[in-house]
């Protein structure tokens, strides 16, 4: 008992819980502050140990020394009659209140105002992890679970510094070229360029864009550009530790770039030392403006809209003509063309005729281009509807370039075209693994799911790219036929509502859920709105919107126009349920004679939509 009064008229008590709220508190800050500045997971640790360890040393202070107004003494030379220890406890009193308050208004935000956020975001992924491991359908975080491997990287967008906003351009483009660079490697495995870019101007903490993308390993960087001068600056981060491998800054002249990006691959490669077949892959050179123009052609390329298409094209075209030799300009003209006949930017005829010339001359000057090969692929299955052809020329662009997304997703499609679903969702779910961000690739799976007649995992593909891209025209018009699929026309008619695209998917989406809701009149005055509006460009969506209503005569009329004008919907007939009226009906195997799909509607199984008997 006299070693406890002792203990408290030395205020060791007092002292013991001060240390420890500070301690508390220390540790906090601690948690929240090593992540935002990038510090090591040990960190933490460290500071943890040194807490513990200082208690003690406090504790022995607080028994052996004492304060007074003379200053710190030990205790024992100090007079009792003199001692101030009761006022020095009165004030270790109230800065354990003071303290106390401020810890409990910590603890009470973090748990009422933090901690439901966080607890919904932490049980939404765990549902999604525990959903992707009973199904092995693709989402948004790696899709096997596991540990990224240590040869993967992410390429995040360098950070325009220039003082003009519109060299955005030159950044992105470089960090895409870089990209693409480090993605000829066969051991290192890069994340696909829409996943990595999805992060641009978020404030997301490069270990949870590792985690995000499955990578082990970032490259971040920026640019500032000025005439003809540029500063680059990169480094690359190991995302586990937050420790950087490597960093450099790079002051050249424009007609230097090439030899910047071959530097920086060969420093990426050298910190995480890939044991290569061959030389690291060295950019190809071309005049810096052409370059440039290229450079933004693709950056307007990649917004995808009516406007910003036309101008890549202009942008791509005055590239060519500075420098013929540059055959990535080709390839990108060539797919820019493409994508222009395909959207109605362009008159289809012509569009292809002029992206058979871009890609011809991008063969031309280099044979071993994958984005040609592609170019060729897509013009084969979905205007030419030579279904064979375009799957040999996928599979040679995906030979070319194995890390690429696009070519792998690509032969997936044409596996699927040709109803071949089980083979093509293997693709699809890798294409989709190896780029987890991109919408269009979440699309094309849930479509291949529609046409296995799995409604759930397409329900729920469609779902994530509407998550990732609210906007992304005709999506909502499949999930439209899901619903109805699931006898769910309600809802279905509430989706197909918020189609953004007025000329041709709302309409044919609502006036297959007005007939399915018993409104028929509501849906003869939707498809009579399509057949005003978007017939042209709609050919395939009315003949769909027919044969979903049992109206087989007209359904049939209207994919006869589809052939005449090679509408690019019939490369999709196979698998297509909103057609199922058809399938018994022996027009329906003349009209895949004609498209030579006819064996490969043989093979296919009844419950995916092959013969019914």
């Amino acid at each position: 008992m006299n070693l406890f009064n002792e203990l408290k008229r030395r205020n060791v008590f007092r002292v013991a819980a001060a240390y420890v709220i500070v301690g508390w508190l220390i540790m906090q800050v601690g948690e929240v502050m090593a992540p935002a500045l990038y510090l090591p997971g040990w960190i933490n640790s460290a500071l943890a140990f040194f807490l513990i360890l200082g208690f003690p040393i406090a504790m022995f202070f607080a028994w052996a020394f004492e304060i007074t107004p003379e200053g710190l003494k030990k205790e024992k030379d100090v007079d009792r009659s003199e001692s101030i220890t009761g006022a020095t406890g009165q004030k270790l009193n109230r800065t354990i209140v003071a303290l106390l308050v401020l810890a409990l208004g910590y603890f009470a935000i973090d748990k009422f105002m933090l901690d439901p956020s966080r607890d919904r975001a932490e049980i939404a992924a765990a549902v999604e992890s525990a959903t992707q491991s009973q199904d092995g359908s693709g989402s948004i975080s790696p899709a096997t679970g596991s540990e990224p491997t240590e040869k993967s990287i992410a390429v995040l967008p360098f950070v325009n510094m220039s003082d003009d906003a519109s060299n955005e351009y030159f950044s992105d483009g470089l960090s895409e070229e870089l990209l693409n660079l480090l993605a000829k490697i066969p051991e290192l495995r890069v994340a696909a360029r829409t996943s990595s870019f999805s992060f641009k101007g978020q404030n997301v903490e490069i270990p949870e864009i590792a985690q995000r993308l499955g990578v082990a390993h970032v490259l971040e960087g920026s640019v500032r550009k000025a005439g003809n001068q540029i500063r680059i600056t990169a480094q690359l981060i190991q995302a586990g530790d937050g420790f950087h491998l490597w960093s450099e800054t790079y002051d050249r002249q424009l007609d230097n770039i090439f030899q910047i990006q071959d530097e920086i691959s060969a420093a990426v490669v050298d910190a995480l030392k890939v044991t290569l077949l061959g030389d690291a892959p060295r950019a190809q050179q071309a005049d810096p403006e052409a370059y440039r123009l290229y450079l933004e052609g693709q950056y307007f390329f990649n917004q995808r809209s009516q406007e910003s298409l036309l101008k890549a094209a202009q942008l791509l075209q005055r590239s060519v003509a500075i420098d013929p030799e540059y055959a990535p300009a080709w390839a990108e003209l060539a797919f820019v063309q493409l994508w222009l006949g395909a959207s109605g930017g362009m008159e289809p005829t012509e569009s292809i005729g002029l992206a058979d010339q871009s890609t011809a001359r991008a063969l031309e000057l280099d044979p071993t281009l994958s984005l040609a090969y592609t170019t060729r692929a897509i013009r084969s299955v979905f205007f030419d509807f030579d279904f064979e052809r375009g799957l040999a020329e996928y599979k040679q662009a995906y030979d070319l370039d194995p890390g690429s997304a696009l070519g792998i997703g690509g032969y997936g499609i044409a596996l699927k075209q040709l109803g071949q679903f089980d083979k093509a969702i293997e693709h699809l779910l890798e294409g989709l693994k190896r780029d987890p961000l991109l919408p269009e690739s979440h699309n094309n799976v849930g479509t291949t799911y529609l046409s296995m007649g799995d409604w759930g995992r397409a329900e729920s593909h469609y779902l994530q790219a509407l998550e990732l891209s609210p906007d992304y025209v005709g999506v909502r018009n499949r999930l439209t036929r899901v619903y109805l699929l699931l006898d769910q026309p309600g809802k279905a008619l509430d989706v197909a509502k918020k189609e953004p695209d007025t000329q041709v998917y709302r309409p044919s989406a609502m006036a297959m859920a007005y007939f399915s809701a018993g409104n028929q009149a509501a849906s003869d005055q939707e498809l009579k709105q399509l057949i005003e509006g978007g017939a042209e460009v709609g050919a395939y969506q009315v003949a769909q919107t027919y044969a979903w209503r049992g109206e087989t005569d007209k359904a049939f009329d209207w994919l006869q126009k589809c052939l005449e004008i090679r509408d690019s919907g019939m490369a999709s007939v196979l698998g297509d349920w909103s057609l199922q009226s058809l399938w018994d009906d022996p027009r329906w195997e003349s009209l895949l004679r004609e498209l030579k799909l006819f064996d490969a509607w043989q093979a296919m199984p009844p419950e995916w939509g092959g013969p019914q008997g």
